[in-house]
C-alpha cells in the first residue's frame, strides 16, 4: 500500500485512502462542471486531491470518512503537492481494509494517557482543587479516551487531546521544580482543565473533527470550563468568591493569553503565565514534530505550518 508520506511529485500510485474531508464544487468555465475537493489521509499523513468531473452516481456514493481505493497522479500545485484521482470507488468488505488502519493516533495509548492524567489530579492535596478537577474530568472522561486536541492546528488525532495534557503535565512538573515559588496544585489543575471542555466544543470521530457544536460555536471550550468550575464549586458547596475558585477561572480564561486568541483576559497569576506558555510550547512542538513525520524523508524543508507563522521547518541534516 502506497502511504501518504512517501508520495512525491509525478508519482503514479493506486492505494487505499480515508476520505477525510469531501466537498462538492463547481469549476469557473462556462458551462461549470462539478467536481471533488478531496483531502485523502492515511495514518502517516494527508493531501488535498481533485476528482474532475463528477457525476450523480459519484454524489450519492462518496461521503466523507468513507475508505476508498483510488488510483491517481501527484502533482505540483502552487508549490504543494496535490492528488489528482483517477479512478475512486468504494473500499469493500473483500478489501480487507479497515477504518482504523487509516487514522492517525497519539504514540500512546489512551487507556495510559488518561490513568496517568487521574494519577496526577489524585496528587492534588488542596481537596477544593481536586473536587472541582474531578468533577470537570468526569463530564468528559469517555471522551478523553479518543477527542483530538484541535480540529487542524496541533494533536489534531485519535486521544490527542490527552496526549497534549499529558505532555503538558510533564512540563509543568519540571518547570515546578525549577520554580518552587509556582503553586504546584494550581498548574496540574491548570494543565488539566485549560482545554478540557474541548470535547463538547468539537463533533469528532476517530480523532477527525468534522465540525464544532452550537454549544461550541456560541460559547466556546475556554467559557464552557469557567463556567464548568462554576458548576462544580456550587455542586460541592464550595463558595463561589474563594480564592481556589477564582484562580482556577482565571487559568482557564487566560492560558489563550490574548483576545484575538480568545482569552477575555491576559495571565495575571505567575501559574496563568507559566500555563500560557507551556500550552504554547506543547502545542508548537507537536505542529513541527507532526510536519517533519507526515513530510517525505527526500523532502528537506516542510510544508508550511499555519501555527508558526506559516514557516516551514527545515530538516536539519546534522543527525
Amino acid at each position: 500500500m502506497t502511504l501518504i508520506k512517501s508520495l512525491n511529485n509525478q508519482d503514479e500510485f493506486v492505494g487505499f485512502y480515508l476520505l477525510k474531508e469531501l466537498e462538492l464544487k463547481q469549476t469557473n468555465v462556462t458551462p461549470s462542471k462539478d467536481y471533488f475537493d478531496i483531502v485523502l489521509s492515511d495514518s502517516s499523513g494527508q493531501l488535498p486531491a481533485k476528482y474532475w468531473d463528477v457525476t450523480q452516481a459519484d454524489k450519492e456514493t462518496f461521503f466523507p470518512m468513507g475508505l476508498v481505493k483510488v488510483q491517481g497522479v501527484v502533482q505540483t500545485y502552487r508549490d504543494k503537492l496535490q492528488i489528482k484521482i483517477i479512478r475512486i470507488r468504494k473500499a469493500q468488505e473483500e478489501d480487507g481494509v479497515a477504518l482504523t488502519d487509516f487514522i492517525r493516533s497519539a504514540p500512546i495509548r489512551p487507556i495510559d494517557l488518561i490513568y496517568t492524567i487521574k494519577q496526577v489530579l489524585e496528587s492534588i492535596n488542596d481537596e477544593e482543587i481536586k473536587t472541582i478537577v474531578s468533577f470537570c474530568v468526569k463530564k468528559v472522561e469517555e471522551k478523553l479516551m479518543h477527542y483530538p486536541a484541535a480540529k487542524t492546528h496541533h494533536h489534531a488525532y485519535f486521544a490527542g487531546l490527552a496526549y497534549h495534557i499529558v505532555r503538558m503535565l510533564e512540563i509543568g512538573e519540571f518547570i515546578c521544580k525549577q520554580r518552587p515559588f509556582l503553586n504546584a496544585d494550581l498548574m496540574k489543575a491548570g494543565i488539566i482543565l485549560h482545554d478540557i471542555a474541548k470535547p463538547e466544543e468539537m463533533i469528532a470521530q476517530l480523532g477527525i473533527v468534522t465540525d464544532y457544536s452550537v454549544e461550541g460555536k456560541l460559547i466556546g471550550h475556554i467559557s464552557m470550563a469557567s463556567n464548568w468550575i462554576t458548576e462544580a464549586a456550587i455542586r460541592s458547596d464550595i463558595d463561589l468568591q474563594s480564592d481556589r475558585v477564582l484562580a482556577l477561572q482565571h487559568l482557564v480564561l487566560s492560558h489563550h493569553n490574548l483576545g484575538e486568541w480568545g482569552s477575555p483576559v491576559q495571565p495575571q497569576m505567575a501559574e496563568a503565565v507559566a500555563l500560557h506558555h507551556i500550552d504554547s510550547l506543547d502545542a508548537k512542538l507537536q505542529m513541527v514534530e507532526d510536519a517533519l513525520d507526515t513530510t517525505p524523508e527526500t523532502e528537506s524543508w516542510t510544508p508550511l505550518i499555519r501555527g508558526l507563522e506559516n514557516k516551514p521547518i527545515y530538516r536539519t541534516k546534522l543527525l
